[in-house]
This record gives C-alpha cells, sequence and structure tokens, in this order.
C-alpha cells in the first residue's frame, strides 16, 4: 500500500515515498535561492542527506551544511549555526533530521535576525511578541524520524550549556512553511532509534489526550495518532523496510506534535531534565517513565485512560491499558526504569527542582508539587 497525501493542517505537508524529490520546489516556494541546511552530526555523512543536498544543488540552491549539533542542542550550537548563516550568505533553512536538527535549524531561522538573547524568547506568556517577526527567515522542515513531530511545532527545544537545564523557545512563524514526510528517509533507522522515537510520539499523544485543558480537536487528533503508534510501532520496530508502517508512524509524530498544543504533563517534566543531566534519549526516557507517570495520574485519568483503551481495542479499562503499555515496553527493548538506564538516584533533587519548573508540569492531570514530584522519580528507580 503506497501512501501518498497532501495536507495543510498546521502547514503545508507533503507525504509520501520518495517526495524528498520536492525539496528544491518547496524551498523555491517559499522564496528561497541559498538555503543552509541544518542537520546533526550522524547525519552529515549519510546517503539520504547526500541526496538531499544533490536535490538542492542540481536546481541551483547550493549544497551548504551546518552539522555542529549535539543531541541535546544548546546556545553554542546556535551561535555557531547563525554565524554559518551569516558568514554563508543564505536566505532560509531546510532543517533535516531528527528532534535535534529540527530543532535548531528552526532556532537558527528564528534568531538569525532578533537582536536579544534567545532565552528573551522562552515560552512563557506573551515573551514571543519581543521578537522582530520580519526578521525570521523561512523554514522547510525534512524529518528522518518519526517522533518528535517538531516540523510541525511552533517552538523549539534549547539546553543552557551552563545549567542543563532544558528551555523551549516559541514563535508562531517558527513553524515550517513547507514540510516533507518522506518515509524512505526513515528505513535505515536502527530499532532503538525507531523505538525511542516511536514512544516519544505515543508520549506526545497520551500526554495531550490526558491534559486537562480544552482542546477537542487535539484530544481527539491525540487519540488517532495513539491507535496508528498500536498498530505500525510494532511493525516499523520488527521491519525497518515496512514502507507503510514507516509512513504511519512518520503521520502519528506529527499528530502528537499538532495535539500537544493541548498541554503535555508529568512525563516530559520528569524526562527533559534527565535528558539535559544525563543526556539521554529523550523518546526513551519518555518510556522509561511513562508507567509511573500513569500510576501517578490514575486517580483523575482513570476514566478517560478506559475510554481511550476500547478505541485502541484494549480490553479492562485502565488496568488493561497498563498493562498493554508495559507489553509494548518489552516487545521494544525499553529499559524497565531508571536504574537499568544506567541513572542513578543521587540528582533526585536537583532533577525534582528542574522539573517542576519545566513548563510541561503544568499540564499534568495531577497537579505537581515539590513532594510527590520527588517521590514520582523514585518511582522510577
Amino acid at each position: 500500500m503506497n501512501i501518498v497525501a497532501n495536507w495543510s493542517y498546521p502547514t503545508a505537508v507533503k507525504l509520501g515515498r520518495g517526495r524528498i524529490k520536492e525539496l528544491a520546489d518547496a524551498c523555491k516556494t517559499l522564496g528561497l535561492k541559498k538555503p543552509l541546511l541544518v542537520t546533526d552530526r550522524g547525519l552529515a555523512s549519510m546517503a539520504i542527506t547526500g541526496h538531499a543536498l544533490d536535490v538542492l544543488d542540481e536546481a541551483g540552491l547550493g549544497r551548504a551544511i551546518f552539522s555542529d549539533v549535539d543531541p541535546n542542542p544548546n546556545e553554542k550550537n546556535l551561535e555557531a549555526g547563525i554565524k554559518a548563516f551569516k558568514d554563508g550568505g543564505h536566505d532560509g533553512i531546510v532543517a533535516f533530521g531528527g528532534g535535534s536538527g529540527l530543532d535548531l535549524g528552526k532556532l537558527i531561522a528564528f534568531m538569525v535576525g532578533q537582536t536579544r538573547a534567545v532565552w528573551d524568547f522562552e515560552d512563557i506568556g506573551d515573551w514571543w511578541t519581543r521578537a522582530d517577526a520580519a526578521k525570521i527567515v523561512p523554514i522547510v522542515a525534512v524529518p528522518t524520524t518519526a517522533g518528535t513531530g517538531s516540523e510541525v511545532g511552533r517552538a523549539g527545544v534549547l539546553t543552557n550549556s551552563a545549567t542543563h537545564v532544558k528551555k523551549i523557545i516559541f514563535h508562531p512563524k517558527m513553524l515550517p512553511g513547507v514540510v516533507i514526510c518522506d518515509p524512505e528517509l526513515t528505513m535505515g533507522m536502527p530499532k532503538a532509534i525507531t523505538a525511542g522515537t516511536g514512544m516519544d510520539a505515543f508520549a506526545h499523544c497520551l500526554e495531550a489526550y490526558c491534559s486537562p485543558f480544552y482542546h477537542p480537536m487535539s484530544g481527539g487528533i491525540a487519540l488517532e495518532g495513539m491507535r496508528l503508534v498500536k498498530e505500525f510501532l510494532p511493525r516499523a520496530f520488527k521491519d525497518g523496510q515496512d514502507l507503510e508502517a514507516r509512513t504511519n508512524m512518520m503521520a502519528a509524530a506529527a499528530m502528537g506534535a499538532v495535539a500537544f498544543q493541548k498541554g503535555l504533563g508529568a512525563i516530559h517534566s520528569l524526562s527533559h531534565p534527565i535528558g539535559a543531566v544525563y543526556n539521554t534519549h529523550h523518546g526513551m526516557t519518555n518510556a522509561v517513565v511513562m508507567p509511573p507517570v500513569l500510576r501517578f495520574n490514575r486517580p483523575t485519568i482513570e476514566g478517560k485512560i478506559a475510554r481511550a483503551a476500547a478505541y485502541l481495542g484494549i480490553s479492562g479499562g485502565f488496568d488493561g491499558f497498563y498493562d498493554y503499555i508495559l507489553a509494548l515496553r518489552a516487545e521494544l527493548g525499553v529499559p524497565e526504569n531508571l536504574t537499568a538506564m544506567g541513572i542513578t538516584p543521587d540528582r533526585i533533587d536537583e532533577l525534582t527542582a528542574m522539573a517542576i519548573e519545566d513548563p510541561s508540569c503544568g499540564g499534568n492531570p495531577v497537579p505537581m508539587t515539590l513532594e510527590n514530584t520527588k517521590a514520582l522519580f523514585l518511582d522510577c528507580f
């Protein structure tokens, strides 16, 4: 089954096998003549990246690349990217890769014309209005994983290299103008990355669905996103060449990021500081802390999860859903707890304080305090 689709929610998305060949046309649609492709170090030398650069070069758009991007990008990566953009005389960004490449590419496009520090645009209140919107350059996003959904997001996550705190930087114009979702780009992902990114997509959908804020459109998208992950993540994990599974996982990843404008919660408020301090894979960390968070939130979400379980074809209400999560994690090789990830609880007070400050904290169904968050962290070991 060859899935091909075009849609415009929340932006123009071109989904389907081989659509990377439309990259140059996407750039030209946004008026770009000399884009800078931003990706991470691991992807920089891979064939899929070389092919993307070939497509740009053959259309007369050059083949400029910036890849000084850490797994958890920080302000030093951002500064280097802005310098590369200005030195090369570029006029837009092709954000190419997983969450790190996509986020940093979007942040370079956002910050290249600003005069204030990036931390002045954290996703707090109306801080985004401080930016000069006219100086934000166009972005084409090309995801090579199926998890983060950053390709359809209006924010980027940046780690402060001094404090190891992750900050969400937001502006509506950080939303890419065109997204190319070519499942062939994801077919070379290792199993561990397939699992981690897939569970990231599931966590986005699950937390958005459980968020107490009112946004029924996002709630519906989150529910269907969970169904796609349930059906297609095991297939993509088992057979990395399963094109139908890879395509549907790309759709689920985008759906999760669209849905979480409704809110995220404790899964992310725990995994953000863990990732910042220990440099763990974000999606895999989400998967590790997911069962303790479900137990933590059970008094508030039990009925809602029972309804989701029914939609997903899982019997047994909340308990059946919880058992399904445990079984899925085992199938995907997710570590049983933080201890199995090689993390010790000696910095738990620091992690707890960081979790309480994380923006995701406010969207959790059960209000988070220093006391109950520390207990939740302990339950993750």
